[in-house]
């Protein structure tokens, strides 16, 4: 959720419509600064709703729901379904108070599940926790137990052997040995001792979770630009803003920025929306949001979380993690949990982005953007040329907004200030809906006595240790002003420079795939037009280029149709005519046959299949254009039934002709063509074509370590196959 959550942004607009017109002309008009001033005396009527709103945000810790979580993990390990209890376990510590008995069950449960999926290291890890937050000393006994077996288990026999020494003492210590639990303890006990006596340890086990070595890469620093290749370089215009030209051709593949994000905040799954529920349900639902997939400070996968101390949203892959994270903004992001749930990721990265930058450097970049010589490099959008550069009348220089006193980029928050805002292009009521959100966070922080962390970077403990001393006056102090109106700027600035990866998609929008106006509109929320030459082309010959091959043909003499909804033959000669309406409906009776023919191949019914999808070839050419992508698909299917046959040579024909047909739609280095290279060097193999795989696999490693990079299973497979190839006979080699 970008944006706050409906009925807030429906709140903001029924406030926006039932305002004077002179006074929304007034805000339309005014300066951030000035718009914040105003907008925090008409916050007050609506402050009653956004609270109710925050009070559906479950970001606390609910012992309740802790008990639900963890006996819902129980349930998943008794099922022996290891990896739900993890993540149910890990919920309910989120849940728990720390350091209490309570959390240190959570994760000594944890840590048992864990040990069954393998994870020995971080198995250790939970046990060491369950230890430190006061894990009841009559249990001890078996957790030490299952520390010993993950030591063994990771050839760490000295150790092992100290960790049964010390079981063992305690148990003679505590003196009850006749229980069935402590029968069970000793039985287990005698084995792991013969193990190690015997010496018959499994081989240290590799953890499930590391990081594949990358292939080194070849990488050349730009002089000026930060993080950039040398192949680039920082231009700046009016309409653009800072942007990177190439400055010499580019490799595909080639890496062009290595910078690290100034400021990322984890963006609330679908899921999530699950935390936005009315406060009077008592139900906790189990099912996976990003809260509980990613940590919440640098963003990589979790296994075994550390939740927060303060509240129950925010989770971590690591303790140095949850630290940085507290010293950095989490500290003061905590106690608000819930109202940037409400208000949406763009308030949050506003937030978080001061946080970050600190008190002293946003006060000297708002300050300096409102100096009136400065209006140029900060509003440069409202300019009518298009430099590369703007000029610096004080300096008598020329420099890029951003850009240190060098000429230089470097990451920085300066650098993320003079990103355009295009204040003047958003609409009067999104900005009314920005303003009162970042009026509500800084009330909330004025209110709660966070303020003076947030000016003086004070430090604190944890969340539900806040002081609460805060004023309630309608107005702003002058220091969260200066605050308020660079978060304003920041949310401004989200909607048309932020990245949001929520998907990693290897289909994206290309001139191949999708049509000018498709492609047109996905940029219109960065206010960018583009102008390439394919879009170009396209608008100014209005032809759309991705249905040019996927016409129809007409089927009395197989020349092209023409026209909307009656399409006639394009052969004067002929005077065929037939509604689009009606050859439409024709090719999706073709599709349904051809799914029906790949119901009989899934069904071993290979040769019925081939017969199917031999008559809808001969259909297909009656209507269709011969460069149809289709056909392409027919020849793809056909080449799939001779597959499962075993027979290759066949198969590859087919496949030939199909990836003839993507070339020409997609182009020879199109992610389409790598997936159609992948199965035919696949068939080629398999049909011991030895010179012609090798080839084909060189075509496809080349394709595909581009779009999905050198680690993707398809190039491992390549690579595979590309050995087992180069490993046999060389008289094989020779012959074939």
């Amino acid at each position: 959720m970008a944006l706050p959550v409906e009925e807030w942004r429906r709140s903001a607009a029924r406030c926006w419509a039932v305002l004077e017109p002179a006074l929304r002309e007034r805000l339309a008009a005014a300066p951030l600064g000035e718009a914040l001033r105003m907008g925090c005396g008409l916050f007050g009527p609506e402050e009653a709703a956004l609270q109710r709103l925050c009070r559906r945000a479950r970001t606390g810790k609910e012992p309740a729901a802790a008990r639900f979580y963890r006996e819902e993990g129980n349930r998943q390990f008794g099922r022996c379904c290891y990896r739900d209890a993890v993540r149910l376990y890990s919920q309910a510590a989120a849940h728990e108070p720390p350091r209490s008995p309570e959390v240190a069950l959570c994760f000594a449960n944890r840590s048992a599940a864990l040990f069954h999926l393998g994870h020995f290291e971080v198995c250790l890890e939970d046990i060491a926790r369950a230890e430190s937050h006061g894990y009841p000393d009559r249990l001890l006994p078996k957790v030490l137990l299952r520390k010993a077996e993950c030591l063994l288990r990771l050839g760490k026999l000295q150790d092992a052997t100290d960790t049964l020494t010390a079981v063992e003492n305690k148990m003679t210590v505590d003196g009850i040995m006749t229980s069935p639990i402590h029968r069970m303890l000793l039985k287990k006990l005698s084995q792991l001792k013969t193990e190690i006596h015997e010496g018959s340890c499994p081989e240290p086990a590799r953890e499930a979770h590391g990081d594949i070595q990358r292939e080194s890469e070849i990488w050349e620093e730009n002089g000026s630009i930060s993080g950039a290749s040398s192949s680039l370089s920082l231009n700046f215009s009016t309409e653009r803003g800072r942007h990177l030209v190439a400055s010499q051709d580019i490799l595909p593949g080639q890496n062009l920025l290595k910078e690290k994000a100034f400021v990322s905040v984890l963006c609330p799954g679908e899921g999530d929306s699950l935390l936005l529920q009315d406060s009077s349900e008592t139900v906790w639902d189990t099912r996976v949001t990003n809260a509980d997939l990613y940590c919440h400070h640098c963003l990589k996968q979790l296994l075994a979380s550390i939740p927060c101390c303060g509240c129950s949203y925010a989770k971590y892959c690591s303790q140095n993690c949850a630290d940085v994270a507290w010293e950095q903004y989490h500290r003061t992001e905590c106690p608000l949990g819930a109202l940037l749930l409400t208000l949406g990721v763009f308030c949050h990265v506003a937030l978080r982005t001061v946080l970050l930058a600190g008190f002293s450097e946003v006060s000297r970049l708002v300050e300096w953007s409102r100096d009136d010589s400065n209006k140029d490099l900060c509003n440069a959008e409202a300019g009518g040329e298009h430099p590369s550069e703007v000029l610096d009348t004080r300096a008598g220089r020329k420099v890029i907004p951003g850009c240190n006193d060098n000429g230089q980029y470097q990451s920085s928050y300066q650098a993320v200030f003079n990103l355009l805002p295009h204040v003047e292009k958003h609409s009067p009521e999104h900005k009314f809906l920005c303003m009162l959100s970042i009026v509500a966070i800084c009330k909330k922080l004025q209110e709660t006595g966070l303020e003076a962390a947030v000016l003086n970077g004070e430090s604190s403990t944890t969340g539900s240790e806040q002081k609460t001393c805060g004023k309630t006056s309608d107005e702003l102090s002058p220091e969260l002003m200066i605050m308020a109106e660079a978060m304003l700027r920041h949310v401004l600035q989200l909607q048309c420079n932020a990245q949001a990866i929520t998907v990693m998609q290897e289909l994206g929008p290309h001139r191949c795939r999708m049509r000018v106006a498709e492609r047109q509109q996905l940029l219109s929320q960065y206010f960018f037009e583009c102008r390439c030459q394919a879009c170009l082309d396209e608008l100014e010959s209005d032809v759309e280029s991705v249905s040019m091959r996927n016409s129809f043909c007409c089927p009395s003499c197989q020349a092209s149709m023409q026209g909307e909804e009656m399409l006639c033959c394009s052969n004067e000669a002929c005077a065929f005519s037939v509604s689009r309406e009606r050859l439409s409906q024709r090719l999706l009776d073709l599709q349904q046959q051809m799914e029906k023919a790949l119901e009989l191949l899934r069904d071993s019914k290979a040769d019925e299949a081939i017969k199917m999808l031999l008559k809808c070839q001969i259909d297909a050419r009656n209507f269709l254009s011969p460069e149809h992508l289709l056909m392409g698909e027919l020849e793809d299917h056909l080449a799939q039934v001779y597959a499962t046959l075993g027979k290759w040579q066949e198969a590859a024909r087919h496949l030939g002709r199909s990836i003839q047909l993507v070339e020409m739609h997609h182009g020879p280095s199109s992610v389409e063509m790598g997936h159609e290279l992948f199965k035919l060097a696949q068939i080629l193999f398999n049909g011991f074509a030895v010179s012609e795989a090798l080839s084909t696999i060189q075509r496809a490693e080349e394709i595909l370590s581009v779009h999905c990079g050198p680690q993707s299973t398809q190039i491992q497979e390549l690579q595979e196959m590309k050995t087992c190839l180069l490993e046999l006979p060389r008289s094989i080699l020779q012959r074939t």
